[in-house]
């Protein structure tokens, strides 16, 4: 079901119903061979049942959520009502918007939420869910990639439909309060959030509100930072750990406070109705939290879990795994593009099949022997706790580190301490103490849970400060390439699935992806979406035209380097020269001039004489040759969006825009590939156009 999911995103074009129709056609054929064909062809029938299935499901989802997208530039006033209350990287905070209304804007074409960052003095506001604000923002198409094949914001944003962005300098105002019954879950949110942040206070009191709720606005990014860097950050998802911890704290004290009754525990099911006070508490847990995706992830697999404890299987299995996959990407097939989604199953697969191995449950596909359980047996009672922490961290940080490197490009060198030092507390103080704080506020009783909690909360921010403190903390890798994680998985999964000498089978792919990793390249120049920046890798780094401005794509590009440098420090490294409104620089055999500020347009043909390629942070008159150079200036890169540069040798140079699938989130628009050739005095730039598969249109002769 992944690999058909996966197909249907890496598509370069928008499948139509011919596709669709293919996809039906293979269903239909793995369904005959399943329950028609030889017993030898089930397995394939099935595979190919799965394949169809995930690709049709990604296509329904995206259908179904399909919503109108921002064309262009907006500013003006802007109404809608608050959904969601979070914070940007800037610190600043942001309004998730829904319905919206905006000036001269039809219905139809209005996007069905908007996220507004608060900038300027915005003191006054005191925003809660439900409240329908009226400001004056700016607002823009959420941009795609920063670089070709890096992170999607657009994709992301059109599944979460989410229209537009943007932000406000002037203050924004209260239009109307919460309708009765509106948003009820959200402004419970909110109240339990104030009612924690107001009983405990500073950063501990935005850490416990954030695992109750899910709401991270009052969490500083300094603290966040350190989290990232302790390996740490896990713990705020509302995901797998929580879920679990609460749902088996439910199940526990219910199983036990119903034992201690014997005239119950004599007539009732005790473990079954333990299970479903668990999945109960679980279903509250997850419309507190707010619904996210790794929480509701979470709770399928919670689900599935307790589940097979209600029909009598085995609740902790590779199946059951599978089974919360397969109901996961049914669901939200987009899931399956996103680090928690990797990060959850390769953590919970590596621990099912890990103590599968070595207690010799033979939980993993029948995999496992008696002589490690027997081993286990034989260890002291006190020293089994302490071997099952630091087995099940030493497993679920080596199977997430290759994951969260690759999409985080950093690893913790600290993080298995940090979390043998965090987690405990975590389980056994944190996650206990809300539940019962929880069960405590009807009667007013709740201050020593609460109180508990803080001390747990204090610990493990005090072990992330300490640990992201200390010297190597994190180690930058470079983005690997897009066949990295897919080999991973295969290679890992064959490991744990086959038996005997065939499982080393699974080795290759894995070596395969780490042998890849280590030889990627990164582009030799990258050019901001707006021609404003662009980045230059040399010896010591890659090397930016500017200290400032583009900062979330610069950003974004040193991190795939595997650079943690700050933006500024970049600046200074050597490999650009000129003033700021003419930045000069040579790679490979190509001399190349970006120009910008007022008056670069007229200054256009004076820099191409002597450059062969020049970037115009602007637009150059359509009218006008630039002359004996080649030219990328805003009319391509509204067209392209980010590009990077690589000299091929021979005068030819290619550009890969990162606009290059035209798919539902893009507007159906895309770009292909171009190589382009050395100019000639006497003769004017030549551009020879990839075609990609859609054989989309060529870039005009003349940019």
């Amino acid at each position: 079901m992944a690999v058909g999911t996966g197909l249907w995103f890496t598509l370069t074009t928008e499948p139509q119903a011919g596709a669709y129709l293919l996809a039906a056609a293979v269903l239909l054929t793995g369904i005959a061979l399943r329950w028609r064909g030889a017993e030898g062809l089930h397995a394939p029938g099935i595979a190919l049942f799965c394949l169809a299935l995930g690709f049709m499901a990604a296509g329904a989802r995206a259908h179904l959520l399909a919503a109108p997208i921002l064309d262009g530039r907006y500013y003006g006033p802007v109404q809608g009502r608050i959904v969601m209350i979070d914070r940007a990287q800037s610190d600043r905070m942001r309004l998730t918007l829904d319905r919206v209304i905006l000036a001269d804007l039809a219905p139809d074409a209005t996007p069905a939420r908007v996220r507004v960052s608060l900038h300027g003095d915005q003191a006054h506001l005191r925003p809660e869910p439900g409240q329908t604000v009226l400001m004056t923002a700016h607002l823009s198409p959420p941009d795609g990639p920063v670089e070709p094949g890096a992170f999607d914001f657009q994709r992301m944003a059109f599944f979460d439909r989410l229209g537009a962005v943007g932000y406000t300098r002037v203050p924004a105002v209260i239009w109307a309060p919460p309708a009765p019954g509106e948003q009820r879950i959200n402004r419970l949110r909110a109240l339990i959030r104030a009612g924690v942040e107001a009983r405990i206070g500073g950063e501990p009191g935005a850490f416990s509100a954030a695992l109750l709720t899910g709401d991270r606005a009052g969490i500083g990014q300094a603290v966040l930072e350190d989290l990232r860097r302790s390996n740490l950050a896990h713990l705020l998802a509302i995901s797998g750990l929580h879920m679990g911890l609460l749902a088996g704290i439910f199940f526990g004290g219910a199983r036990l406070a119903l034992a201690a009754v014997p005239v119950l525990a004599l007539r009732l099911p005790v473990k079954k109705v333990a299970a479903v006070v668990a999945l109960m508490a679980g279903g509250i847990y997850l419309a507190l939290s707010g619904g996210n995706v790794a929480t509701e992830r979470a709770y399928v697999m919670v689900s599935v879990m307790l589940g097979a404890v209600l029909f009598d299987r085995r609740a902790l299995s590779l199946r059951s795994v599978a089974l919360a996959a397969v109901i996961l990407l049914l669901i939200q097939p987009e899931a399956l593009l996103e680090p928690g989604f990797q990060m959850s199953f390769a953590a919970t697969v590596a621990l099912v099949a890990g103590f599968a191995a070595v207690y010799g449950t033979g939980n993993a596909g029948g995999k496992g022997g008696g002589g490690a359980g027997a081993g286990m047996r034989r260890m002291p009672r006190w020293l089994r706790p302490v071997f099952t922490l630091i087995l099940s961290s030493t497993l679920a940080g080596l199977a997430t580190a290759p994951v969260g490197a690759a999409h985080f490009n950093r690893l913790s060198s600290y993080g298995l301490v940090a979390n043998l030092m965090a987690v405990p507390v975590m389980g056994t103080a944190v996650m206990p103490a809300a539940a019962l704080a929880g069960l405590l506020v009807p009667f007013g009783l709740e201050a020593p849970a609460l109180w508990v909690m803080e001390q747990g909360t204090r610990w493990i921010l005090w072990v992330a400060a300490l640990v992201a403190e200390l010297d190597h903390s994190v180690h930058p890798v470079p983005q690997p390439g897009m066949l990295v994680l897919p080999l991973l998985a295969l290679g890992g999964l064959w490991m744990i699935l086959w038996r005997g000498p065939l499982a080393l089978a699974g080795l290759p792919p894995v070596l395969a992806a780490f042998a890849i990793w280590a030889g990627a390249e990164r582009p030799q120049v990258l050019i901001t979406s707006d021609g404003g920046i662009v980045g230059l890798m040399t010896p010591q780094g890659r090397s930016l035209s500017a200290p400032q401005g583009g900062s979330f794509a610069v950003r974004q590009w040193l991190e795939n380097d595997g650079d943690m440098a700050l933006q500024d420090d970049a600046a200074v490294r050597p490999g650009f020269h000129g003033e700021a409104r003419e930045r000069r620089f040579t790679f490979g055999t190509w001399r190349a001039v970006q120009i910008k500020g007022k008056g670069a347009a007229d200054r256009l043909q004076a820099v191409c004489a002597g450059a062969d390629l020049v970037i115009l942070a602007g637009f150059a008159p359509r009218d006008a040759a630039p002359g004996p150079c080649l030219l990328i200036d805003a009319r391509l890169l509204r067209r392209t969006g980010a590009v990077s540069l690589t000299d091929l040798g021979g005068g030819r140079l290619r550009l890969d825009p990162a606009r290059a699938r035209a798919r539902l989130w893009t507007g159906g628009k895309a770009s292909a590939a171009m190589i382009l050739s050395r100019p000639r005095a006497e003769k004017g730039p030549e551009i020879t156009s990839e075609r990609n598969a859609a054989g989309l249109e060529d870039v005009p002769k003349q940019p």
